[in-house]
């Protein structure tokens, strides 16, 4: 009998697991917000730690608060690491992060409860601040392990009260004193759902995760003068309002037309003084632009940044950007994604090969090891959402192939 026959993933274990770590901030109706570096944070580390030490891992924690729990092989050397991020955004639901992550963990009980010893060893992994909700950037926890943001200037990013990373880091206890970078990982595999619609629209059980699109945030303010709005003629306004709406319309538009994976969101949006009568004399908004492809996402933000200057310079008034984030297009590993397909293939699941809508720790580990993701459906395509819903059968499945594609990348020769 083979070593994956051998281990099957106890689902009501991890059924069990999610409910629970769901009861840290969770909602009135349903829900959780447990945003990073909060109380529900910290009781949530605290009660993820305890399920690692329990469960015979070694937990270290780095000095962004990355936790890492280490179960060895039988040899020594780097990791194969799963995991994702257990910090939700302020409506989240039950299974964003969090079942990467206790999958990951049902994967280590599992093959210990089966008395199977992989050779190389295995890690789990918590990564901080991966939605981004209170501190930007997202993806912050694995951004700063990869080596891609230095550690300080993570440290210093605030929140809108002026909280600092740093200083909410010690407050929970979660500032460690493992230098980032470590442990180097050896591969690296994160179980996710899906966000999005695609897999429960067209009957299909495994997403095998071929990359994840380019990411572009941008704020535009844009500051014009407030008047009255009966007495100013319409040739005579400077209204930064109109110019946000003018810029909204076009991100729309320009989508449509590029076409293809262009994808362009206006997400959050001020007026000042934000009044019935008044001509607004401030505007502060956001535009989302993603794509799988590299030079259309820069021609993108090329074509909209263009129009909103010259949609200011029409309505005389002034206009200043800031990038929030911005990553490239992440193709992963070939050799790991075919043998995710591999594995689907093996459990007769239906999979299809797709890229990630959404950012995930999987794509910053992309630059130091070989990495891959696995999607499940998610019901309705819902997500960020406390309506969010995987079907059990669904995400068993999922958990069973990251344990198999797991062992095998541990036990691989070469």
């Amino acid at each position: 009998m083979s070593q994956t026959a051998m281990a099957q993933i106890n689902g009501a274990r991890l059924l069990e697991s999610l409910q629970a770590l769901g009861q840290i901030g969770a909602l009135p109706g349903g829900g959780v917000n447990r945003l990073a570096l909060s109380d529900a944070d910290r009781l949530g580390r605290d009660w993820a730690v305890a399920r690692m030490r329990e469960s015979g891992l070694r937990v270290e924690v780095d000095a962004i608060g990355n936790i890492f729990g280490h179960w060895p092989g039988l040899q020594d050397g780097p990791p194969v690491m799963m995991g994702s991020h257990i910090d939700t955004v302020r409506t989240g639901g039950l299974y964003d992060g969090n079942y990467g992550v206790l999958a990951a963990l049902e994967v280590v009980r599992t093959l210990r409860e089966a008395g199977i010893k992989p050779q190389r060893p295995l890690a789990v992994a918590i990564f901080t601040n991966e939605e981004g909700a209170r501190f930007q950037p997202d993806m912050m926890g694995s951004l700063v392990y990869v080596g891609g943001m230095p550690l300080a200037q993570a440290l210093a990013s605030c929140d809108s009260e002026g909280l600092t990373v740093a200083a909410e880091l010690q407050r929970i206890g979660y500032q460690g004193s493992v230098p980032v970078g470590a442990p180097q990982a050896d591969s690296y595999l994160e179980l996710h759902i899906e966000q999005g619609p695609v897999l429960e629209r067209q009957g299909i059980q495994i997403g095998v995760v071929e990359g994840v699109q380019g990411i572009s945030w941008t704020e535009f303010t844009v500051a014009g003068q407030s008047n009255h709005a009966g007495t100013t003629p319409m040739a005579l306004r400077h209204d930064a309002a109109l110019v946000a709406a003018k810029v909204a319309v076009h991100a729309r538009e320009l989508a449509q037309r590029m076409g293809g994976r262009q994808l362009a969101t206006v997400g959050a949006l001020q007026l000042s003084p934000n009044l019935v009568n008044v001509i607004a004399q401030k505007a502060v908004f956001t535009v989302d632009l993603r794509n799988t492809d590299a030079a259309a996402l820069a021609q993108a933000e090329a074509e909209l940044l263009a129009f909103a200057e010259r949609a200011a310079q029409a309505e005389g008034v002034q206009l200043r950007t800031r990038s929030l984030a911005r990553f490239e297009p992440v193709v992963f590993d070939a050799q790991l994604v075919d043998l995710v397909e591999s594995q689907a293939s093996a459990l007769a699941c239906t999979h299809l090969r797709m890229p990630s809508g959404a950012g995930h720790d999987a794509q910053m580990l992309a630059r130091v090891c070989p990495s891959a993701m696995i999607f499940v459906p998610s019901v309705g395509g819902l997500s960020h959402n406390v309506r969010e819903y995987t079907a059990p059968d669904d995400l068993l499945r999922g958990a069973q192939i990251l344990l198999q594609v797991a062992l095998l990348l541990a036990n691989r020769t070469s």
